[in-house]
């Protein structure tokens, strides 16, 4: 069966060249003023070739023409120019550095972990752990650290900041801020298996009070479920999803595969595939490999009454 065709949450699209970020934006202007510089030595160089070939083309008759070696003038303009244009790309460059990349801080904002195929992510000063979303107050440069659990991913936000491989046992460092507020697209643009495509990830700038609240909500363990929702915990905690999910507030503390505390509150599922809504979420339990083909969460055949129980429970996880 084909792969439904997913609504990114929020209408979110790759900007590549929208940058809303100091990060992204000395990034791109230092890509705009390298393709200047580039293209002006493509066309003195086409130019002088063009003109070449027209006037020194072969006439019937015309004698060779003279030959002109070891002429300094040329020479030394001729390496002067590279030398200054390199020169001042190198002095671009390493001032670029300094705005997207200084040094990490002692202790990150956020640690990022790559799995096969979602992402993972932890806030140490506050402990809210969630996966496939990040919430960052807008205009405040958020540290990173970036590792992976299995092989190399890579994470990438084109609006916000560079790409970073993820190296497993190797922690990196990226900084990530945003100066409009709204929901941006991130990717993991380094192949690491069957559904690397989909490995997508959204960052949701806002205001620090809707942050500050974000945060409050994420701390909050699960509520006490009623009727058909609490036939799907216990339901839930006699499976085997226990040994790899996380739910706060029960008995499910696993961090093998993403955290469910507050799954509903989430805009999409699978790390993009689908958006979060009851039918997606039915059809993901029902049989997860024909959402997500590959993924490492396996088919437990259930009964449809068992998905309705388990749909009503996750649907409360807010």
């Amino acid at each position: 069966m084909a792969c439904p065709v997913p609504i990114l949450a929020a209408g979110s699209v790759l900007r590549v060249f929208e940058p809303d970020s100091p990060q992204a934006r000395a990034i791109f202007n230092l890509g705009v003023i390298c393709a200047v510089i580039l293209g002006v030595i493509y066309v003195v160089v086409g130019g002088l070739i063009v003109f070449a070939l027209m006037r020194f083309r072969w006439r019937e008759g015309a004698p060779d023409p003279r030959q002109v070696a070891g002429n300094k003038r040329i020479e030394i303009v001729w390496t002067a120019i590279p030398f200054v244009i390199v020169v001042a790309l190198f002095v671009l460059t390493a001032r670029t550095m300094t705005i997207a990349d200084p040094p990490p801080p002692p202790q990150p904002d956020l640690v990022v972990v790559g799995h096969q195929w979602w992402w993972e992510f932890r806030y140490p000063k506050t402990g809210v752990i969630t996966a496939n979303e990040i919430h960052i107050p807008l205009g405040k440069p958020m540290a990173l650290r970036l590792d992976a659990a299995d092989v190399l991913h890579e994470f990438w936000v084109p609006e916000l900041t560079r790409k970073m491989t993820a190296v497993p046992g190797h922690p990196n460092h990226i900084w990530l801020e945003a100066d409009e507020p709204g929901t941006y697209l991130g990717i993991c643009s380094e192949f690491c298996g069957t559904q690397h495509a989909w490995m997508h990830f959204l960052v949701v700038a806002e205001p620090q009070e809707d942050f500050d609240a974000w945060t409050r909500a994420q701390l909050q363990p699960a509520a006490a479920p009623e009727g058909e929702a609490a036939k799907g915990l216990a339901l839930f905690q006699q499976l085997s999803c226990v040994s790899c999910h996380a739910i706060k507030g029960t008995r499910a503390n696993a961090r093998v595969a993403p955290d469910l505390t507050h799954l509903a509150s989430r805009q999409m599922l699978g790390a993009g595939i689908v958006d979060n809504t009851p039918e997606n979420l039915h059809r993901w339990i029902a049989d997860p490999q024909k959402v997500k083909p590959g993924v490492l969460m396996p088919d437990f055949n259930l009964t449809d009454e068992q998905v309705n129980e388990l749909v009503a429970y996750f649907e409360t996880l807010k």
